[in-house]
């Protein structure tokens, strides 16, 4: 592969969500991931996230097979893993074991709470972590309890994509310095981290706690989302004044109408909204898209997951790809002199295993005797 990150080695002990989605995001960057799983892992054709690198299945509770991610790891940039805290120490490839083979090597640990702290022992997922964070409370309408939005701020926003970025982080800084290090990916501090801007407007006394009481949660009649006719949603995101303007002129609103003058007046926003949400219930969300097509009113369809792909803006940018006839994210950010792109579709654990294992220096007669006794498969 190729990419800005081609010529990085890194080491994925398999897990579930952010891991995955990290080891996805460096892969497509064109770094060589190396998936090892568990024997008794069923492949997943499905899996999006477990695009683009090779799999070895490797029985780590086997002493032997321990030492075959060790071996891995002595020609690593990076290896990672989402356990819980202590669990790698316990099956002998824990940072110490494996930074003893490799000190320039990059050790990524990726969890809910961290490596320490009250919570860190205890089981969790994605709203967890971003409930504790602060992150999930200034979510969603007054007097209702929060929506999860789905599990994409603490498990990829603030999970793995942090990971990714620690690992990058972490190996420019072997390769300045010799050395390598332990990043501690916790989604509890990377969702907590997408919540600085609100951290600062609350300091200032532009953000208040209370839901649907600031300019981002959908309190205002110009950052928020509508029913059209058809049952569908719009998006409005007319923030400044001279996108508010384009806003009212294609909602038909008169130049000269009162309106117009409070349109900032946080007290006048409830019957603003409500008057704005009228008339977009008088069209289809399709004729409104078209209404506002190539204004600078900002707004826009609210798409599904199945039409987001056929939308004229992302097919134009090819922002999604399909492989093996699976629609999916295409790679992202771009770059203009080393381009990422996909990997190929994921392959079935083990797949690769004898390949990997000669490429680290296994003899076939090592890879036999560790087939025999179940070690790899």
């Amino acid at each position: 592969m190729s990419g800005p990150l081609e010529g990085v080695r890194v080491v994925e002990l398999a897990g579930l969500g952010p891991g995955p989605f990290c080891g996805m995001l460096l892969s497509d960057m064109g770094a060589e991931v190396i998936r090892v799983t568990r024997p008794d892992t069923a492949p997943d054709p499905y899996e999006v996230a477990g695009r683009g690198r090779r799999s070895i299945a490797v029985n780590l509770k086997d002493p032997r097979g321990a030492e075959v991610v060790l071996r891995l790891a002595e020609r690593a940039d990076a290896v990672y893993e989402g356990y819980r805290p202590g669990v790698a120490e316990r099956l002998g490839i824990g940072p110490d074991a494996c930074r003893a083979r490799n000190p320039r090597l990059v050790y990524g640990r990726m969890t809910g709470w961290g490596q320490d702290g009250p919570l860190a022992g205890t089981a969790g997922h994605d709203i967890d972590y971003i409930s504790v964070a602060g992150a999930l409370h200034p979510i969603g309408p007054a007097g209702a309890p929060p929506p999860p939005p789905l599990n994409l701020v603490g498990d990829f926003g603030g999970g793995g994509m942090l990971l990714a970025f620690g690992l990058v982080a972490g190996v420019l800084s072997a390769r300045a310095t010799g050395t390598g290090q332990v990043v501690d990916a916790a989604m509890t501090d990377g969702s907590a981290l997408l919540t600085a801007m609100m951290h600062g407007r609350m300091a200032a006394g532009r953000w208040t706690p209370d839901r649907e009481a600031n300019i981002l949660d959908g309190a205002a009649p110009f950052y928020t989302t509508y029913t059209c006719a058809d049952g569908r949603y719009i998006a409005v995101g007319a923030i400044e004044p001279q996108f508010t303007a384009e806003l009212l002129d294609g909602l038909g609103v008169a130049a000269d109408d009162p309106d117009r003058a409070v349109w900032y007046d946080q007290a006048a926003w409830p019957r603003l909204r409500d008057r704005v949400a009228a008339i977009f219930a008088t069209r289809s969300r399709d004729e409104w898209a078209a209404v506002f097509a190539g204004s600078d009113a900002c707004v826009a369809p609210v798409l599904s997951l199945a039409e987001a792909p056929v939308h004229p803006h992302n097919a134009a940018r090819g922002t999604f790809v399909t492989q093996d006839g699976v629609v999916q994210p295409a790679a992202a950010p771009r770059f203009s002199a080393t381009p990422g792109a996909p990997g190929g579709p994921p392959r079935a654990p083990g797949q690769d295993t004898d390949a990997v294992l000669a490429d680290h220096g296994f003899t076939a007669a090592e890879v036999a005797g560790l087939r025999g006794a179940s070690v790899v498969c």
